[in-house]
């Protein structure tokens, strides 16, 4: 009995007509879910993490203290940071850059931050054109998050509550 089915399988090809049904209820009888890329967005968490940014406190001075925290614990070694005494005795940075092709976007630095001056955007829509653009300057980052304060600020309360 066994062997007689076997055989009515594997003649009829029952097992590959079961697939193709499954296949056809797929393309036939399900709602297309294709998103139309740049006139359609699917819907983005508040915790994603994409182009970076430094914040400024609400007086207009920036936020980074130069502890270096973001560098020491960046997995890709992306940060680099130099600093120096300001006239009003407050450490500040000179230099900070983020090199955008080693950076791996893990989180780390923004976590690490006891300020919360750097920060990772929602912002994944770039590119460059020219060698040298990946490295994100300090006026770079500054001005990024000027402008995308407003986002910035929902998204950090958006998720304040789970922190």
């Amino acid at each position: 009995m066994n062997m007689t089915r076997s055989f009515f399988k594997t003649f009829f090809l029952t097992e590959l007509i079961q697939g193709l049904a499954v296949t056809l209820r797929q393309f036939l009888f399900r709602p297309n879910i294709t998103v139309q890329y740049p006139e359609e967005k699917t819907p983005q968490s508040p915790r994603y993490r994409g182009l970076h940014a430094q914040r400024r406190y609400p007086n207009g001075q920036e936020r980074c203290i130069a502890c270096k925290l973001c560098e020491a614990v960046c997995p890709a070694l992306a940060i680099t940071i130099e600093s120096d005494v300001g006239p009003d005795g407050t450490r500040r940075t000179t230099r900070y850059d983020i090199d955008l092709f080693k950076c791996i976007y893990c989180g780390f630095c923004e976590e690490a931050c006891p300020v919360d001056a750097i920060v990772e955007t929602r912002i994944h829509e770039y590119h460059f054109e020219n060698a040298g653009e990946n490295i994100m300057t300090k006026d770079k980052l500054l001005a990024i998050g000027e402008r995308y304060e407003a986002m910035i600020a929902a998204d950090k309360a958006a998720d304040a509550r789970y922190r």
